[in-house]
């Protein structure tokens, strides 16, 4: 690829999120290279090469190719996992697979000069939901009592001080039945009676309900604030009941956004997906920080606006100009 800096947008093929973008990038004339690293080395190859302190090179796709110091921006969205070649299995296979991930992975993470939308690194380290809670705690946000623990009747305990209660998951990872369904586990009210000795198999998080009235979605890019009323959802968890949920575009009160700035430096992100929950006083409760949320389920209209905020931070080859 010849022209102007590339932006590297690194993901699967399914995924409408990084669809929307790419479409703005490709309506800005911004050439665009889509990477997965799960197609390494079936289908993709590279070559990198480390001289001083500068790493050159090329990435070739099976209908592009890109330097590797050409590359302006990274947009790290959800790629599938390193692989092996087609016919190894057992240890070859899997060590392969972990060469891949520290070379082929590790050349992604180090392009010089490149922007990362986020960087790999800082959305692994922004993941675990204990960092989270400390860390939106202390930037001030207002984070409910919440326990994580394997200790049944320290559990009960909780729920008898801080109830009524939910618990939720530390993080979304696959979950199957016997028949081999994907299950989905949800936020859900708990109460003492509802928990035996299956606690202490592994970490659970539990936490004080809010009494909200509202969801709030808030999606950070850089500086810019998309805060979005969630409403119509007869459930705890609004992700089951999409078809009955209503959007409203509002504004960000000036605490919290302090708090979700602070937030962002903390872990070096430049986007984030913020849950809160909305009580009758006006009051945002925070959740959760997704660092790679989802938002392209979104109305055209706010869809349309993340998406322009996150094409102008991919475009601009000027680092003083992100923020």
């Amino acid at each position: 690829m010849s022209g102007a800096s590339p932006v590297l947008v690194v993901t699967r093929l399914d995924d409408a999120t990084a669809d929307v973008v790419i479409e703005e990038l490709n309506r800005r004339s911004v050439p665009v290279v889509r990477l997965d690293p799960g197609d390494f080395p079936q289908t993709v190859t590279m070559s990198a090469r480390v001289d001083s302190s500068w790493l050159t090179g090329e990435v070739r796709t099976e209908t592009r190719a890109v330097a590797l110091d050409a590359v302006r921006s990274v947009y790290w969205r959800r790629p599938r996992p390193y692989s092996a070649s087609e016919g190894l299995n057992g240890p070859d296979a899997d060590w392969c697979a972990q060469q891949a991930r520290h070379g082929f992975g590790g050349i992604l993470t180090s392009l010089p000069g490149a922007h990362y939308v986020n960087h790999p690194w800082c959305n692994r380290a922004a993941e675990y939901k204990p960092a989270q809670l400390t860390t939106a705690a202390r930037c001030g946000l207002r984070v409910p009592p919440t326990l994580l623990t394997n200790d049944a009747e320290r559990a009960r305990r909780f729920i008898r001080d801080h109830g009524p209660a939910v618990y939720k998951p530390l993080c979304n990872s696959d979950y199957t039945d016997r028949d081999g369904q994907g299950l989905t586990v949800w936020v859900e009210e708990v109460a003492t009676a509802d928990l035996d000795a299956g606690i202490g198999h592994t970490m659970h998080l539990f936490q004080s309900r809010v009494d909200k009235v509202a969801d709030v979605r808030l999606t950070a890019v850089g500086n810019r604030l998309f805060a979005v009323r969630i409403d119509g959802s007869p459930g705890l968890d609004w992700r089951r009941h999409y078809d009955d949920l209503h959007y409203t575009l509002i504004d960000t009160p000036p605490d919290v956004a302090k708090g979700v700035h602070q937030y962002l430096d903390a872990f070096g992100l430049a986007y984030g997906a913020f849950d809160f929950g909305l009580d009758a006083a006006g009051r945002w409760h925070w959740y959760e920080c997704n660092p790679n949320g989802q938002f392209a389920w979104f109305p055209d209209p706010v869809t349309d606006r993340i998406t322009a905020a996150l094409a102008d931070r991919l475009q601009c080859s000027d680092r003083r100009d992100r923020r």
